[in-house]
């Protein structure tokens, strides 16, 4: 039996979280909202001012409830957990083989090949859908793929995830079908980040905080330290596991989920504004808007190419860190990415 487990989304300004009992409680202007037992629950969001209650921060710990703080933008602020419950075992592996460069090499150019190979898949979908004139972007990003599978060094392979990161963000405006004043207001002109810069940037950066979010769930469940990864150096704060799982990830979950919502017109100019900093974020209504989408999207099922097992979308990221530890522990001779068809 697979489970997905829940995560519990409060986007309202101003709300306050408490436990009652062995419940969640929220309340918003002195009126309670919500109630929600913790038992369903695996993890809990928080975005922008929104006030918890230490007993509940404290329960939340204790059961394994990971509470992440965000701002208003889903940028990641900080988290409350528990003790560490892995192995102890597995972690020592872990951080071995990140001290060990051509072990470190063999995982990291794993995910940046998955990456890159969902990269031009959503490039190739958009061009049988849209016609969107990208043959030549794949075509280039075929040669970057190439030099990644034979890079004999890591320095040189974050070279390439850049250089074909910049190939396909270069091409994805190209797949926004939006005409006239619409198509003006999610324009995509490549990334921008710390602030976003334009709705479509704001759109994707919140995503993209859902899916670290969901990285570093993963991590903690399957017993890896999310701080020590492969392909993301490390730096004090930033789980870099977390960041190396999340890299197949965003081409095929968030930035399809993202260009979806804008070509279906699910999210409207209205619903973003530019705050005093100069950047761009969501209104309330388009959080939860994008919220439900998400929900919803990892609700669906695929077949994992390397287990070939039905599962929900939401499940993949689970078993991509599970099918990792086993490599970590001698299991499996290589980490095999999620690779979207």
């Amino acid at each position: 039996m697979k489970q997905h487990l829940n995560t519990l989304f409060v986007t309202t300004d101003g709300a306050y979280m408490k436990k009652k009992g062995e419940t969640v409680v929220v309340v918003v202007d002195k009126a309670e909202r919500l109630r929600v037992p913790l038992l369903n629950l695996d993890g809990i969001c928080t975005f922008g001012r929104v006030s918890v209650s230490v007993p509940l921060m404290g329960a939340c710990a204790e059961r394994g409830v990971r509470l992440s703080l965000l701002d208003a933008n889903g940028r990641f602020r900080a988290a409350v957990v528990g003790y560490a419950s892995g192995n102890v075992l597995l972690r020592r592996t872990q951080h071995r083989i990140a001290d060990d460069p051509a072990r470190t090499l063999a995982i990291a150019r794993a995910i940046v090949l998955g990456k890159l190979l969902n990269a031009r898949a959503v490039l190739q979908r958009g061009e049988r859908d849209h016609a969107a004139g990208n043959e030549q972007v794949v075509m280039r990003l075929d040669e970057v793929i190439r030099q990644v599978s034979r890079c004999d060094d890591i320095d040189r392979l974050r070279g390439f995830e850049g250089e074909g990161a910049a190939e396909y963000f270069g091409a994805f405006g190209g797949l926004v079908t939006l005409e006239g004043a619409e198509k003006e207001v999610f324009r995509f002109q490549g990334r921008s980040r710390r602030p976003p810069l334009d709705p479509f940037n704001a759109l994707l950066s919140f995503l993209y905080a859902m899916l670290a979010h969901d990285g570093r769930s993963a991590c903690e469940a399957t017993g890896l330290d999310a701080a020590i990864g492969f392909l993301h150096r490390d730096r004090p704060g930033r789980p870099g596991l977390a960041l190396d799982l999340m890299e197949e990830f965003r081409p095929w979950l968030v930035d399809r989920l993202a260009l979806s919502m804008v070509n279906r017109r699910q999210v409207a100019a209205s619903g973003f504004r530019r705050n005093e900093t100069g950047g761009v974020e969501m209104t309330e209504d388009t959080r939860k808007a994008v919220l439900v989408a998400w929900q919803k999207r990892k609700q669906e099922e695929v077949t994992h190419p390397y287990l070939n097992e039905r599962m929900s979308i939401g499940l993949v990221i689970h078993v991509q860190a599970r099918l990792l530890a086993r490599h970590l522990r001698g299991d499996l001779d290589a980490y095999p990415p999620f690779v979207w068809r």
